[in-house]
């Protein structure tokens, strides 16, 4: 076992920062304006990771559900915030994001639990829910992000179909399949090519902790496939529920009118 003492060693973090100083000294040579982009990002980065490692310390060793549980639901608040905003132009995005990296989060780790992988403990479910939400949540930006790009630009396709006696679920469900599958193929490109480009966050992670390559390894597949389902779930839920905003009870097409091009209003 590696001996981690050093992690904990705090002049230690503090001398990292000098990776982030001379990145700035080169955006300063190159005149590329990312300085205050890049002390907002590092002093953000240092604050937030120093205030949810007390967090994760303080809820280990109480090891609460209840406290487990407010915490997931907290990050599952931030990613629909933050994916909400990706929506711009998609009437109640915030429920959209909530409801799809919800169902995606809960049946994942429901999953996860029920099946025995996972003990529902703070130290394995907090990690894996961190991981579970920040993949879905940019699954879900991208979901809404196609969806609605796409079917603005094909809705004279879209309302032709519907004249045609095509219900709306049959004239967008060209657009579903391609937002679905633009947002899953990340997730599986990623898992084809896993171990042969670099190694994956968790097996880096146990290894350095000292774990035998091999207990890396079987975690590692087991996160793969946990973000391969996420991610379904995720991308379904975002797609259908965004398409219905884009129609009337009557299957009438109903662009928001911040979405209508100009003349068309």
């Amino acid at each position: 076992m590696l001996d981690f003492f050093w992690a904990i060693d705090f002049p230690r973090v503090l001398a990292s920062i000098a990776l982030v100083a001379l990145a700035g000294l080169l955006g300063y040579w190159q005149r590329a304006g990312l300085g205050q982009d890049l002390v907002m990002a590092t002093v953000r980065s240092f604050v937030q990771l120093i205030a949810i490692g007390y967090a994760l310390d303080l809820i280990f060793a109480q090891e609460s559900v209840g406290w487990t549980l407010f915490l997931i639901v907290v990050m599952l608040a931030v990613a629909a915030y933050t994916s909400a905003q990706r929506g711009s132009g998609i009437p109640n995005t915030l429920f959209i994001t909530s409801a799809s990296i919800g169902v995606g989060t809960l049946l994942t780790i429901g999953l996860l639990v029920a099946l025995g992988i996972f003990r529902f403990v703070p130290q394995l479910i907090i990690p894996v829910a961190g991981m579970v939400i920040g993949n879905t949540m940019t699954t879900c930006s991208l979901v809404m992000a196609r969806l609605r790009d796409d079917v603005v630009e094909q809705r004279l396709q879209i309302e032709t179909a519907l004249a045609l006696g095509a219900t709306s679920r049959q004239a967008v469900q060209p657009i579903l399949r391609r937002s679905i599958r633009a947002a899953m193929l990340p997730v599986i490109d990623t898992t084809k090519t896993v171990g042969l480009i670099k190694l994956p966050g968790a097996m880096t992670g146990m290894i350095l902790a000292g774990a035998s390559p091999l207990e890396a390894v079987q975690l590692q597949i087991i996160v793969m496939y946990m973000l391969v389902g996420a991610t379904a779930f995720t991308a379904l839920a975002a797609a259908f529920l965004t398409a219905r905003v884009f129609f009337t009870p009557a299957h009438q097409l109903r662009l928001p009118a911040a979405l209508t091009p100009a003349g068309e209003a």
